[in-house]
């Protein structure tokens, strides 16, 4: 039991497993980042602190879809279709991105502006990121299932 991987890397399968699993830990830190600072919108200290988490999720989660997890077999439509789950990391990105500048513009209006405001942009560049993943998986299902029929 030592010498057996959970997630063996030499093989396409078992990178892929790997990958997905980093993907959904990154994804995760990105949800709960989004939802604390709704639990009290007037604590500006949350907002600096779950910033943080959201980059760390938002890059764990771009790492993750660099990997190069297709297989040699795989279909040029499918090799697309993994790339463009890449997108949706650069949309946590740059929601991230967002979130730091506007913290750092409007953190002097802290009394006079909320958590919304700050977390706009980051809340819309969330939501295309989401899309962009939802929509790439289900592409993705669709294709694997095509391609296994073959």
């Amino acid at each position: 039991m030592a010498g057996k991987q959970i997630f063996p890397v030499s093989t396409p399968e078992g990178r892929r497993r790997l990958v997905e699993s980093t993907a959904t830990f990154g994804l995760i830190l990105i949800c709960v980042a989004l939802l604390v600072p709704f639990f009290n919108p007037t604590d500006f200290h949350l907002v600096r602190i779950f910033k943080w988490v959201y980059a760390a999720g938002a890059l764990i989660f771009v790492i993750a879809r660099v990997v190069n997890v297709s297989d040699p077999s795989d279909s040029v439509r499918m090799k697309r279709l993994r790339r463009l789950e890449f997108w949706a990391g650069v949309a946590f990105v740059m929601a991230a991105a967002f979130w730091f500048y506007e913290e750092s513009h409007l953190a002097s209006l802290g009394q006079y502006v909320g958590v919304l405001a700050i977390l706009r942009d980051t809340i819309m560049f969330s939501l295309v990121g989401a899309v962009i993943q939802i929509i790439a998986s289900w592409l993705i299902v669709s294709q694997a299932r095509k391609e296994k029929k073959k």
